[in-house]
């Protein structure tokens, strides 16, 4: 045992430490996972309720579910356009030696968290890398916050660009803009960040404690994150979004085509993308209430959808992109946890050059 390594105690306190961490991070996922689809079923019934359950299972009856098809899929080149947005921030953190098919999965087991406030437990990805491969958390959590801003910002085109075919649709934009803006300013400014992070440590008791462990790991996160939205990396991520979030509101006009609504492509995508923005602003886990009621709103106002029809396509649009990244996530952490035995586990994940875990 050479003086850097721990002894055998150290490394099994260490092991055993782990074991309870992951233990009670595994039961938080899943109390959160079981809130928020109980939060879900909620809203969805007493949606359905207030249009009227049979009206909108006769719309069900008559629906053209090619439709839906259409837009899981649709869903799915978004996800394959968000992975590469994924990859390019990793090659600018210089994250090498990671298969792109590992990549791929450890990526979409992000979205097992996508019903959290503001998709921000997609972090889960970071830490499965980090179980994969060994790089820190830390390192590559910032990516996680960039992707949120560079999809802000291809929301919020698509809110400019839906919103300048009809009067009142620019306010939106305008809102959103300026939330991007003050995120941008505390994410490029130094200063103003460390005027908002300072003060914690100084304080007395627990907080100021736990302020003093997680200030310097938010700095340093910070750090990171300032290179990932420097104005040359954030064209092409923001291009990508831009793209992949118009392809869910391409879905969405498909989905309502499915039930011969006529609201316009512009309008829909419009429809979508304010619904997405606001919740995604709104700290609740995954929009839940506040993007179904807007998305099923604007698509009645804007486009003279009958309510039936916009609550049964809220619904399946829904189906089609956040409950369906959730079963995504799902199978590719399945995937990853048959390959990789043990991935969530207190013991290092053997790494497939080394069989038996043993780098003495």
């Amino acid at each position: 045992m050479t003086p850097s390594e721990p002894s055998p105690e150290a490394a099994d306190e260490l092991l055993e430490r782990r074991a309870r961490e992951v233990e009670q991070a595994s039961g938080a996922l899943g109390r959160r996972l079981v809130l928020a689809v109980l939060l879900g079923v909620v809203v969805y019934g007493v949606l359905v309720v207030v249009r009227g359950a049979s009206a909108i299972s006769a719309e069900l009856a008559r629906f053209a579910w090619l439709s839906f098809a259409g837009a899981c899929a649709l869903s799915l080149v978004n996800y394959g356009l968000r992975f590469l947005k994924w990859e390019y921030y990793l090659g600018v953190l210089e994250v090498r030696g990671v298969p792109k098919w590992e990549s791929f999965a450890c990526f979409l087991s992000g979205f097992v968290l996508t019903v959290t406030p503001g998709k921000i437990g997609e972090v889960f990805k970071s830490y499965v890398l980090y179980r994969l491969r060994g790089v820190p958390m830390v390192r590559t959590a910032p990516v996680v916050v960039a992707e949120r801003v560079t999809d802000l910002l291809g929301i919020i085109v698509l809110i400019t660009l839906g919103g300048a075919t009809f009067p009142g649709g620019l306010v939106w934009a305008a809102l959103g803009a300026t939330a991007v803006a003050l995120l941008l300013l505390v994410i490029a400014s130094p200063s103003v960040a460390r005027a908002l992070l300072a003060p914690w440590p100084r304080l007395p008791g627990v907080v100021g404690r736990v302020a003093a462990h997680v200030v310097p790991k938010i700095e340093q996160g910070l750090a990171s994150l300032r290179t990932l939205t420097s104005p040359k990396h954030l064209v092409v991520p923001s291009l990508l979004s831009i793209l992949g979030w118009g392809l869910e509101g391409v879905g969405t006009w498909w989905v309502l085509r499915g039930f011969g609504a006529t609201l316009d492509l512009p309008k829909a995508a419009f429809s979508y993308a304010t619904a997405t923005l606001a919740g995604a602003l709104v700290p609740v886990p995954g929009g839940l209430g506040v993007t179904e009621k807007i998305l099923e709103e604007s698509m009645v106002r804007l486009g003279g959808v009958p309510g039936a029809v916009a609550t049964a396509s809220m619904l399946l649009t829904r189906l089609a992109t956040l409950w369906f990244a959730v079963l995504v996530g799902f199978a590719a952490l399945f995937a990853l946890q048959l390959l990789r035995p043990g991935l969530l586990g207190a013991r290092p994940v053997p790494k497939p050059e080394d069989p038996s875990g043993d780098k003495s």
